[in-house]
C-alpha cells in the first residue's frame, strides 16, 4: 500500500501570530494548540505548525506522510539506495519516525498509521 500525506509542517517563528493568523484570518478550525506543535482540522491531511530551528528556517514546509509497516517502508527503500538522515526512531510523543532523503534534497517524515 502506497504511503499517505498525514502532515505539512510549516516552521514558523512565533506560534502565536501564525496560530492567530490561520485562524483568525485564514478560517482553519484549531486541532490542538501549544507551544511546540499547533494543528488545523483541514480532512484527511493535517495541516501542522511547529517552531522553526536553525535546521528548519521559518516559512520553509516539510510533509509527513504515514505507512502501515514503517520498518518494512525503510528497508524497502535502502534496498533502493534511498538515503535515510533519520532512520526509524523513537520520538518524544512515544510514536517512531523515519526521515528519507528526495531527489531534491528534502526531508519528508513518515511514521505508522
Amino acid at each position: 500500500m502506497a504511503p499517505k500525506l498525514k502532515y505539512i509542517i510549516e516552521f514558523v517563528a512565533d506560534m502565536d501570530r501564525a496560530v492567530k493568523f490561520y485562524r483568525d484570518v485564514v478560517g482553519l478550525p484549531v486541532k490542538f494548540e501549544s507551544p511546540g506543535w499547533s494543528e488545523f482540522a483541514t480532512g484527511e491531511t493535517s495541516f501542522a505548525l511547529h517552531p522553526a530551528s536553525e535546521k528548519n528556517r521559518a516559512g520553509t514546509y516539510d510533509v509527513g506522510f504515514t505507512v502501515k509497516d514503517l520498518q518494512q517502508f525503510y528497508e524497502k527503500l535502502q534496498s533502493k539506495a534511498v538515503k535515510f538522515p533519520m532512520p526509524p526512531t523513537k520520538q518524544d510523543f512515544g510514536g517512531f519516525l523515519a526521515q528519507f532523503l528526495d531527489t531534491e534534497g528534502a526531508h519528508p517524515s513518515v511514521g505508522a498509521e
